[in-house]
């Protein structure tokens, strides 16, 4: 199944004295949001069906206390009546 609008992913980085969270949202239908984690640096990245970056948010991975990807519910074939 394709991604659709509603994916999002919270990040919650040490700010020092307290903790900030963030959150990436797929702001249109048939966008995604991506995780990776290279060298350091965690990015997600909101991307179109065609695989173009709309925006990246870049965090510290030493910092990234919790990184939490919430897919929206998508109803399976299997469930449907009929």
């Amino acid at each position: 199944m394709g991604p659709v609008k509603g994916d999002r992913v919270e990040i919650v980085v040490d700010a020092g004295d307290a903790t900030r969270t963030y959150e990436v949202v797929a702001s249109r239908a048939g966008r995604r949001v991506e995780t990776a984690v290279r060298r350091g640096v965690v990015e997600v990245s909101e991307v179109t069906r065609s695989g173009t970056v709309v925006r990246t948010a870049r965090f510290m991975a030493n910092r990234v206390l919790a990184l939490v990807e919430q897919p929206v519910p998508r109803e399976e074939s299997s469930d449907k009546d009929g």
